[in-house]
């Protein structure tokens, strides 16, 4: 099937012109003004956008976590995806402890035969046990099966937390492999002493999931993956860096010219720790990690994202059910599902306060939610732009 796209606006991570697309058998065939060709369809955007297909790099589909299972399929997830003008996410393929890669990753390729995505998938393998199930040959061999990327949790003691022997180990076979390592990055252990005093305290309203969980946990986990990954040579991707603070040691290795990038996601931008300081146990809703942190942090993490400091914008697109899994468990915030919905929304969000309100170019919006993701996890040039011969994953944007 062939597709003509006239008369819109092109916009990718560098060019900005007036033009049309030529698509046929789902790839961009030719670009240029007023094409003389025919097709099976033509699509008029003047006056609208044309930009490339949205890339999602953290999303959690049918994850099971906390005592439950986030409430998206591949089927509904990928539609929400879709209407909102992302083309192709990356899930986390999450390790059991005791199964092997091999394992893991033929349970999530189970959830996508049952639930047919409407976009493209790809995985992340979770790295969560070294020692009974996966083995670092096994890792070795994944980036070459079409998964370039590790992801270890700092964070989350006694469930998906890894130790640092586990994470420098994983950052080494990354630097032979050429794969990305991904961090969750906050302090485990120190959050795991603070969240028992509190609830011995009594203190279990979701307010406590934000003070149990200071910035500085998430900032020194970042300094901590940013140092070792320097040391085994690897690249390191830090997912949804949520404070200044947390920025800091990611800013200082990309002046040193290091291999290190960080990602917030939409949620950071737009709420804040108020949002879990409601009654009637609501602020349940906004309890996902990092906690939202005070409202002066969002002005930091815009001006992180437009000096390239942050560079990419994902969602940690983790959804639960209100009140029938967010609200199961009681009155204590350590036992609330983490995690929250978001792949819907991100591009609406982040061109309306974004480029609308001179925070960003549109060049940098497709660059924050798409080409920089294609280059970071090896689908460029593929995805992540419009050129001849990448694939017509297309948005037109009114």
């Amino acid at each position: 099937m062939s597709v003509l796209i006239k008369g819109g606006r092109i916009v990718t991570a560098a060019d900005d012109y007036v033009g049309d697309v030529f698509i046929d058998n789902g790839s961009v065939a030719l670009l240029g003004e007023s094409l003389d060709v025919s097709a099976d369809k033509v699509i008029d955007a003047g006056g609208k956008y044309v930009i490339p297909g949205a890339i999602d790099p953290h999303t959690h589909i049918e994850m099971f976590f906390g005592g439950t299972t986030t409430c998206d399929d591949f089927t509904s997830g990928t539609v929400a995806a879709a209407f909102g003008g992302t083309t192709t996410l990356i899930d986390f393929c999450m390790q059991t402890p005791g199964d092997t890669f091999a394992q893991a990753l033929e349970k999530y390729h189970e959830k996508i035969d049952r639930c047919k995505p409407v976009i493209d998938v790809g995985f992340h393998i979770g790295v969560t046990d070294l020692h009974t199930g996966g083995t670092l040959q096994d890792l070795a061999k994944l980036p070459g099966e079409g998964v370039t990327s590790y992801k270890l949790f700092m964070a989350y003691k006694g469930a998906v937390m890894v130790d640092d022997d586990t994470l420098f180990r994983t950052m080494e076979t990354a630097a032979d492999t050429g794969a990305l390592v991904m961090v969750h990055a906050e302090n485990g252990d120190a959050i795991d002493v603070i969240v028992k005093r509190a609830v011995a305290e009594g203190k279990k309203e979701p307010i406590w999931h934000a003070r149990t969980r200071p910035m500085e946990t998430e900032a020194e986990a970042t300094n901590r993956a940013v140092q070792l990954a320097r040391v085994a040579g690897c690249r390191l991707y830090v997912v949804h860096v949520s404070c200044q603070p947390a920025v800091e040691p990611i800013a200082l290795a990309r002046e040193k010219g290091w291999d290190a990038w960080g990602e917030t996601c939409t949620q950071y931008l737009f709420v804040d720790d108020s949002a879990l300081d409601q009654p009637d146990f609501e602020g349940a809703k906004y309890v996902y990690t990092p906690p939202p942190r005070p409202k002066e942090q969002q002005e930091h993490l815009w001006k992180a994202l437009g000096a390239d400091v942050l560079s990419v914008v994902s969602t940690d697109h983790c959804p639960f059910k209100w009140p029938e899994q967010k609200g199961v468990n009681g009155q204590d915030f350590q036992l609330i599902p983490n995690g929250g919905p978001g792949i819907e929304n991100r591009l609406h969000m982040l061109h309306h306060f974004g480029v609308r309100e001179g925070r960003i170019s549109m060049n940098r919006f497709v660059e924050l939610t798409s080409t920089n993701v294609a280059r970071l996890f090896g689908l460029y040039p593929r995805k992540g732009t419009i050129a001849p011969g990448s694939d017509a994953d297309i948005v037109v944007w009114d």
